[in-house]
């Protein structure tokens, strides 16, 4: 089935024998990192414990290398699939490489005695890891980070196909949030581990993932690449935002476009405008932005928070329609704000605007 490490067809998930989701069709392919994103409560964990044998099956298969998971027994799954849950484990008196080494067990027999070449490879999980320092600390004394980079590590050393893991980032600082997924998407590029995870924060489910799932009601809402769905219009659907708006640009959520009369015009480019425009959004005073290039990086933000933006087509000159609009903006505004413009050839008419604009006595210092 299209060489998917692994997949689903036609999986129903619920709790009971009570259907939450139906008609689940995803897949992973080798060295690929597949994301569930969706609002809490919306089944993405569900989705996850039923892929891994934590939950029945309420209908349809889950697939690994072709063949169905309840077909698998335990020590070769275990060899296949490794997963890291949102649960906390309490291993009492083990230190962080003896949590790590468990990942050995299932090549271990039923003596669990490890052997030289297990613990190589268990030293050798703790360096990609970046947490071998932590070898001899005991696990419960460690923080969360740490304990999610050891748990890693475990999953690690069972040499999987597959990894599966659920909101792997949840309460860890924006460093160690960067650091466990940039060592899943080193894993990936190494190893061709396949890794199924869900996350809540979407931005870096965009920067990271070669698909995106979206999870939603009773059947998945959406599924692509993430140029696919990250669009404002479909993670506005997929979340129920009616009071805000999503840029795709910045990987951000952006609070609603003060409305009222607009009562300050800002002249920016190359992102001169953008602490503006917080600045202003944040004082609850509605503006206008201009004149802006569509492919100026202050445009992408300025069509989510100004009232009003005027806009030119890239590469060309301004035009005397553009520049009157922009000067009868100006005329309505109470302040003209001067963010700093790079000025050349094709916007050469923002002096004359800069110049008309002080000519008013509208000007206002910004610093």
């Amino acid at each position: 089935m299209a060489d998917y490490s692994i997949h689903t067809k036609d999986m129903a998930v619920g709790y009971h024998g009570n259907t939450l989701i139906c008609d689940i069709c995803i897949g992973v392919h080798p060295g690929e990192i597949v994301t569930l994103i969706g609002p809490n409560g919306s089944g993405k964990s569900t989705i996850l414990k039923s892929m891994t044998r934590q939950l029945r099956l309420l209908g349809g298969d889950v697939l690994v290398d072709d063949f169905s998971l309840n077909k698998i027994n335990a020590e070769n799954l275990a060899k296949k699939m490794s997963v890291v849950l949102t649960e906390n484990i309490h291993p009492e008196m083990m230190s962080c490489y003896e949590v790590a080494a468990m990942g050995r067990y299932p090549y271990t027999g039923r003596l669990g005695i490890l052997s030289g070449e297990d613990h190589r490879k268990v030293r050798e999980a703790l360096e990609m890891v970046e947490a071998h320092d932590l070898s001899n600390c005991p696990f419960d004394s460690v923080s969360d980070g740490q304990r999610q980079r050891i748990l890693l590590a475990r999953a690690l050393c069972q040499e999987p196909e597959i990894i599966v893991l659920d909101e792997p980032t949840s309460f860890l600082d924006i460093h160690h949030k960067l650091k466990l997924l940039s060592i899943l998407k080193k894993m990936t590029e190494e190893k061709k581990i396949a890794v199924l995870m869900s996350l809540h924060e979407i931005d870096l489910a965009q920067k990271i993932s070669d698909k995106i799932v979206g999870v939603k009601g009773e059947k998945i809402a959406c599924y692509g690449s993430p140029e696919k769905i990250f669009k404002d219009e479909i993670i506005k659907e997929l979340y129920n935002i009616d009071n805000g708006s999503y840029d795709p640009y910045f990987g951000s959520i952006e609070l609603p476009t003060v409305t009222g009369d607009v009562q300050v015009f800002v002249i920016s480019s190359g992102g001169t405008g953008i602490p503006v425009y917080r600045k202003l959004q944040k004082e609850n005073i509605p503006f206008a932005a201009g004149i802006l290039y569509k492919n100026d990086i202050d445009y992408q933000l300025a069509r989510y928070l100004a009232s009003e933006v005027v806009v030119e087509e890239p590469f060309q000159k301004i035009s005397d329609k553009v520049y009157e609009q922009a000067m009868a903006c100006i005329a309505k505004c109470r302040h003209v704000i001067n963010a700093g413009v790079a000025v050349g050839d094709c916007n050469r008419r923002i002096e004359a605007l800069i110049a008309a604009a002080a000519e008013t006595g509208k000007m206002f210092p910004y610093s």
